[in-house]
């Protein structure tokens, strides 16, 4: 299985970070540890969803969706 997930910051709620991984706790952890440069600046973090995909190739296309401008809205509005 493949996880997209999305995280948000406990620093400043207003930030997100989408990614995509086969474990969502293991993942969490790496990115409050600091060990994801992208994200290190504004932990800690928390799990605010994660969706399930069994084909890896939906997983990364839902994810470079989330990443969009709707796909970002969506989120914001849906999940």
């Amino acid at each position: 299985m493949k996880y997209v997930y999305i995280l948000q910051s406990l620093a400043d709620v207003d930030r997100f970070y989408v990614g995509v991984t086969d474990d969502v706790p293991a993942r969490l952890i790496k990115h409050n540890k600091g060990d994801i440069s992208h994200t290190s600046k504004f932990g800690p973090w928390k799990v605010k969803t994660f969706i399930a995909f069994s084909d890896e190739q939906k997983a990364l296309a839902f994810e470079r969706y989330l990443k969009s401008g709707s796909g970002r809205a969506f989120a914001k509005k849906r999940l």
